[in-house]
């Protein structure tokens, strides 16, 4: 089944993108070069921001039909600056389940999405003196925990040594494939896409897909 379908998108007269296909409970990566409209496919996917031409469809209907807070529930976003709250992790777990009426989970559960996305952290861990990278992945981690129908991450692996993004990515990929969630990822580095994509979509001057 197709989770996403684009035809004919354009965004601000800037972006034009190919038709792009994305089914679900995949591994879908993105590249491409600097100004060719990664990051702002994901808005677009999960309704941050609006398409200026063509068409979105999500799970088959147009992406405009859908309630934004229902989609951005379903079609989670990382971006590579991750907002948390002052306090721990712990604290932040609590805060983003909250916000949902929901009880945080275990502090076992909490642990092991910390170590799925490679964010080895205590419960007691302060997050203000992350590093940027930190926070995208204890953010990551948050977005994991409400088992999504889609995780978009915008470059995971930036700060990252080659051996522990490889071990993000193949934690990732093997929860989201066990678990049914399309995992739709911008990334540069071509040894990951070669490892770990399903599908690469590239992005650049006449953009294809693969």
């Amino acid at each position: 089944m197709l989770l996403f379908s684009l035809k004919n998108v354009g965004f601000k007269d800037i972006i034009h993108y190919p038709d792009i296909e994305i089914p679900e409970g995949c591994a879908t990566f993105i590249s491409g070069e600097s100004g060719s409209g990664k990051s702002t496919l994901l808005k677009l996917l999960n309704g941050v921001l609006s398409a200026d031409d063509g068409e979105i469809l999500y799970a088959g209907k147009p992406i405009d039909a859908y309630d934004p807070v229902t989609l951005r529930r379903d079609v989670l976003l990382c971006g590579q600056s991750a907002y948390l709250f002052e306090g721990s992790v712990a604290q932040n777990f609590e805060e983003f389940y909250r916000y949902r009426d929901l009880p945080a989970p275990s502090a076992g559960l909490t642990h092991r999405y910390l170590k799925i996305c490679a964010a080895d952290f205590t419960l007691e861990s302060a997050c203000a003196t992350m590093s940027g990278g930190e926070k995208q992945r204890v953010f990551t981690a948050i977005c994991l925990s409400f088992m999504p129908r889609a995780l978009l991450l915008d470059e995971p692996t930036s700060a990252l040594d080659d051996a522990t993004a490889n071990t993000l990515m193949a934690n990732m990929t093997a929860f989201c494939n066990k678990n049914g969630i399309t995992l739709i990822v911008v990334s540069h580095n071509q040894q990951l896409l070669g490892t770990f994509a399903d599908q690469i979509i590239s992005l650049a001057g006449g953009s294809r897909l693969e």
